[in-house]
């Protein structure tokens, strides 16, 4: 009897120490939150942690572009799936922005506005900054200028000292990535621009603006700028080259030999009033009435061409520079009225 008491101990002792090594070996593969089992992790509450674009200006201080964001009703669009290169002002920046439109608040400013300032802002796809280079982007603000059919304005955008957008935006902080595609820090709002944004921005009119802004009488800057009639324009702009060129062709040293009242007339003749002829609506031996109510005639064929009262060409390099109240051509030779 004593014989099988023993053998029943033994046995039992045998059982609970391999009923404790199950145990401990079960709990060495439990694993919290294992989707691998049916015990997730009671801390999980089944949502991914998300990094988009609207989410990084909430963490990043951003908190001007956040509420800007919300009160023009694109936080869905800039959460979402879609990709999108986002220039993103400061706080300090909209602070800037607000005083010197006359806002007091960012409530103050209409929501139309608000929304087309934000767009011109964004670009589609993840751009990185090493893929910018200086040339004019189309920028997704459809500001300009028929508010029944509106264009989408453009972005200048120069690379020669770091990135520079339209003159007055200079990218502080490059190359936030999140989820939803990037971000760059900028130290201005960009404002929409008009024709006068452009000239100022790119340096290849500086000669151009310095031909504008020569005589205290001439009115140019105030009239490209001005979102009023005969608002919109279409400005042929010859290029710095086509300048220097004019020079050796009147046979003069500098900008100040040429007469002002021809000057004046010169600048007029590269403007079009009342229209934004975009390149796809010009035609071949098509006659254009310019702002000095004289005429040049657009030539089509292998490049475009316009021939000037006098019979000189100059070739059109660039196109569809969209503004808010107008469009630029950039032009290779000046064009010169009857004198």
């Amino acid at each position: 009897m004593d014989f099988i008491l023993k053998n029943v101990r033994l046995g039992l002792i045998a059982l609970l120490v391999c009923v404790a090594f199950v145990a401990c070996d079960e709990d060495d593969d439990f694993r919290p939150g294992d989707p691998m089992t049916n015990n997730p992790d009671p801390g999980d509450d089944g949502t991914a942690e998300t990094n988009t674009i609207v989410d990084f200006a909430a963490a990043n201080g951003f908190t001007s572009l956040a509420a800007a964001v919300e009160a023009a009703g694109l936080t869905a669009t800039l959460s979402g799936d879609t990709e999108f290169t986002v220039f993103a002002p400061t706080n300090e920046a909209f602070d800037a922005f607000l005083s010197g439109n006359g806002f007091s608040s960012l409530d103050e400013v209409p929501v139309e506005l608000l929304t087309q300032v934000l767009m011109n802002h964004v670009q589609e796809g993840s751009i990185m900054s090493t893929d910018l280079s200086t040339q004019y982007y189309t920028s997704m603000a459809e500001a300009g200028p028929d508010p029944e059919n509106p264009e989408n304005v453009s972005l200048y955008i120069n690379t020669e000292d770091g990135v520079l957008i339209n003159g007055v935006a200079r990218v502080t902080s490059a190359d936030n990535e999140v989820d939803n595609g990037v971000v760059h820090a900028v130290d201005a709002v960009i404002g929409l621009p008009d024709i006068t944004t452009f000239a100022l921005a790119d340096p290849t009119f500086d000669i151009l603006v310095d031909a504008l802004t020569r005589e205290e009488s001439f009115t140019f800057v105030d009239v490209l700028s001005s979102p009023d009639a005969p608002a919109p324009f279409t400005v042929f702009a010859p290029t710095n080259d086509a300048f220097v060129a004019l020079l050796a062709e009147l046979e003069m040293d500098a900008l100040a030999d040429i007469d002002a009242s021809v000057l004046e007339n010169v600048l007029k003749y590269h403007v079009v009033a009342g229209a934004n002829v975009a390149s796809d609506q010009l035609s071949d031996n098509m006659e254009v009435n310019t702002l000095l109510d004289e005429k040049f005639t657009v030539n089509l064929g292998d490049n475009v061409t316009i021939t000037d009262a006098n019979g000189r060409t100059s070739t059109v390099i660039a196109t569809d520079v969209q503004a808010t109240n107008g469009i630029i051509h950039v032009i290779d030779t000046v064009l010169l009225p009857t004198l």
